[in-house]
């Protein structure tokens, strides 16, 4: 693997945690993330981190999920997540049709779902975003290398727990963003797993949430 240069852009990793390491249940359950987060002071600081990222990376299955949702949301974090381009990991492509005819699919009910509720409907814009992404199918560390030669903004990862255990364990992140929740789960899908060694980190900072979550940056030491 090639190392960044001096004036590579950073990849950022921003996931939710469990107080036990977990980033998802045994069965990739995320319903603890919503109910132990919230609050001006969170929403802020995810804000923050959203905004200044000039790329959204995922796996396929955080894609499927995201664009099933983010399009119909008035949540104020919506705009960075719809307006910022997207780029997608998944070694079989999307043009196989699988993984695209999966989202169109989830879009229309999407649509539907929020028709039949408020009314709301998503922009040309925020819809296109996320029905054209870029597909990065090739070896993970080289497409991270060429998306952090290019120049802009950091890369900001969201998961899959795979996808981002993948970054973790091939050394590709330079920072991790997590949001600690005040949550043990007991079992789940661990964030750091398949270490060929351990990591040492560097702590940047840390800032307690009124909901009793708390968001930490660490960069490998």
């Amino acid at each position: 693997m090639t190392a960044p240069t001096a004036t590579a852009r950073q990849l950022v990793l921003k996931m939710s945690v469990s107080l036990d390491g977990f980033v998802a249940g045994p069965n990739g359950e995320a319903d603890w993330v919503f109910r132990t987060s919230g609050g001006a002071d969170s929403t802020a600081w995810l804000l923050e981190t959203l905004r200044g990222a000039g790329v959204h990376i995922m796996g396929s299955g955080s894609y499927s999920d995201m664009a099933a949702f983010w399009p119909y949301s008035d949540m104020p974090i919506a705009a960075p997540m719809n307006d910022v381009p997207k780029v997608i990991f998944s070694r079989s492509g999307l043009e196989d049709g699988t993984c695209r005819d999966r989202t169109t699919a989830a879009l229309e009910e999407a649509g539907a779902r929020n028709a039949a509720r408020d009314g709301r409907t998503p922009t040309d814009a925020a819809l296109r975003s996320w029905a054209e992404p870029t597909v990065a199918h090739g070896d993970l560390a080289e497409e991270i290398q060429r998306l952090k030669a290019q120049p802009g903004p950091y890369i900001l990862a969201h998961g899959g727990a795979r996808f981002a255990r993948s970054l973790v364990a091939s050394g590709l992140v330079d920072e991790y963003r997590l949001a600690i929740h005040p949550v043990v789960l007991g079992q789940g899908q661990p964030l750091f797993a398949g270490l060929a060694s351990p990591a040492d980190l560097r702590l940047v900072s840390v800032k307690p949430f009124d909901s009793g979550a708390v968001a930490v940056v660490y960069r490998p030491a």
